[in-house]
């Protein structure tokens, strides 16, 4: 069932638009101009029957941020997976991985990440989504509003002791640097994020490092799914990151579908390989439930 907006802490303060813009992701959850969907492709099926799914508050270091939260609607302390959106923020799809997460017994929560930096869902370029907007969230930011949804998570029915983390392309490469920094997480699995700088993606002040900075610190295992088609990330840094995690002892592993293109499991794109995905999101299952996050 549905569920109405809901402050976890009343007494935080709500911040107005002018310092934060994003207010609502229920009002942005519709896809941004700059990737709609393929008339006939999209897939987005899971309903919310059975399950408490809405809009929440989440308060963090300045405030409060959106965020989407599913969970099944009857029992307690479920294990939890944060899911962190692509650059296109957290829009129906997203929105619908939770619900999938939810209907196997998880609570899943999606933080809007880029609350402060500004809307997306109006913005028709890719480019200027990541110029605008994704550039410009500060790591640090990103690292404290994620651990802000871990201990709001442990406030509303869920077990943080069985702690995971999944994202998409941008969120894939917050996936590798959240287990480095989070000690108490139990495994991660990475969606085609970026591994090492690239033009598209060059170190900044606000993001200063890559993940490969960090493979052999990583504090829990990640599993890495990449496309051999993926013309954005190319493969030599893939496999320069897979060597990366190999010295260390975090048991990460990365796995290359070779004729996936990048977004090969966003089931509205056109990039989308049934194939790969359900394999991929089998792994993925299978992989928590090893490393006691299931």
């Amino acid at each position: 069932m549905q569920q109405d907006i809901v402050n976890s802490n009343p007494t935080a303060p709500l911040l107005g638009r002018r310092e934060f813009f994003v207010t609502s992701i229920l009002a942005a959850g519709t896809f941004a101009s700059a990737v709609q969907p393929i008339q006939g492709q999209t897939k987005i099926t899971t309903d919310d029957a059975g399950l408490t799914a809405g809009e929440v508050k989440i308060p963090v270091s300045d405030g409060v941020i959106p965020a989407y939260r599913a969970m099944p609607d009857k029992g307690d302390k479920f294990p939890v997976v944060l899911v962190v959106h692509e650059i296109f923020g957290v829009h129906e799809w997203i929105q619908d991985i939770c619900r999938r997460l939810a209907k196997l017994g998880y609570m899943a929560v999606a933080p809007a990440l880029y609350a402060r930096q500004g809307e997306v869902k109006d913005l028709k370029d890719s480019r200027e989504i990541n110029r605008e907007v994704f550039s410009k969230i500060p790591d640090k930011q990103s690292m404290s509003d994620l651990d802000a949804a871990v201990a709001w998570a442990s406030k509303n029915s869920g077990n943080t002791k069985k702690l995971s983390i999944t994202g998409f392309c941008w969120g894939g490469r917050i996936v590798w640097l959240y287990a480095a920094h989070n000690k108490n997480l139990d495994a991660g699995a990475a969606w085609y994020g970026r591994v090492v700088p690239s033009p598209n993606s060059p170190v900044t002040e606000a993001q200063p490092k890559t993940p490969i900075d960090f493979a052999r610190k990583l504090k829990a295992p990640v599993i890495g799914f990449y496309g051999g088609m993926d013309t954005g990330i190319p493969l030599d840094g893939v496999q320069r990151m897979q060597d990366e995690i190999k010295k260390g002892k975090s048991g990460s592993e990365i796995i290359v579908y070779p004729n996936a293109k990048h977004g090969f499991h966003a089931d509205y794109r056109e990039s989308f390989n049934k194939e790969a995905s359900e394999d991929a999101w089998n792994k993925l299952l299978a992989w928590f439930k090893r490393h006691g996050a299931a």
